[in-house]
């Protein structure tokens, strides 16, 4: 594969379950690849939005390596931790500081997530993270957002 992918990534969350779901989809021009859902516990939506963009990257990582892909992701606070925090927070041993040095350094949720999906990204250059709009009729990321949430609600058969 040498052409440039396009991935979909979407989490969902029940807050009164503490169980999300999450999904990402795998795309070569119109042509889908691969497409993976699942859920677990956790502790807040984001979990699930930072778990689906690790998961569509360690799929390219692991299937195309080689190949330039965007993963695109309704979640800001994923894009700006990929493009921005994270290699803040390794040059802070993986702690968010404050500008106050009084206050203590606070750990970072997700921590585990954040690194691994760090070091994906470390070893895989030609793979970026975007934002996209949420619920605005993008073919990809409406596909997503129903798997995340079919996955949540125990519907398996929408990915």
């Amino acid at each position: 594969m040498t052409d440039t992918l396009n991935a979909y990534a979407d989490g969902s969350f029940d807050a009164a379950s503490r169980s999300g779901g999450w999904a990402f989809v795998v795309m070569e021009g119109d042509r889908q690849l691969y497409a993976a859902h699942g859920t677990m516990t956790g502790s807040s939506n984001n979990t699930f939005e930072v778990l689906s963009v690790l998961q569509a990257t360690s799929w390219i990582a692991s299937e195309a390596p080689a190949s330039a892909a965007t993963i695109w992701t309704d979640s800001a606070h994923v894009v700006e931790g990929c493009n921005r925090w994270r290699s803040i927070w390794r040059g802070n041993g993986w702690r968010r500081v404050r500008a106050n040095s009084h206050e203590r350094r606070r750990t970072i949720p997700d921590l585990k997530h954040w690194q691994e999906l760090d070091g994906l990204l470390e070893r895989n250059p030609l793979v970026r993270i975007q934002l996209c709009k949420g619920h605005s009729g993008i073919p990809g990321n409406e596909q997503v957002d129903a798997a995340a949430r079919a996955a949540l609600s125990g519907k398996r058969n929408h990915a």
